[in-house]
């Protein structure tokens, strides 16, 4: 009982410790890409990634392609540049330093 108790605390406290507005911001960018897309790309994206079941090989070759295509339209180079900015410590939209 006492774990179960302590779970539930830790929670609390993770949960209070989220930057909310960081949070809020970084659905704002994904929502930003994601609505550039043509409504029938979007539509066709969510038919792959459903159809796929989270596995590209689950795919053809035609429609990873097709994914590939419609993935790119949604830059996440550049959201990840964006969201990693929120994040104290983030390197912005330069990316991950290389070496």
């Amino acid at each position: 009982m006492s774990k179960q108790r302590e779970s539930k605390s830790g929670l609390k406290s993770t949960v209070g410790a989220l930057p909310w507005l960081a949070v809020a911001r970084g659905a704002m960018i994904v929502s930003k890409r994601w609505n550039a897309l043509s409504a029938r790309d979007r539509a066709r994206l969510a038919e792959l990634v459903r159809e796929s079941r989270g596995r590209a090989r689950n795919l053809s070759a035609k429609q990873r392609q097709e994914l590939r295509k419609l993935a790119g339209k949604l830059d996440f180079k550049g959201m990840v540049g964006e969201l990693t900015s929120l994040w104290p410590g983030g390197r912005g939209p330069r990316g991950r330093k290389r070496r």
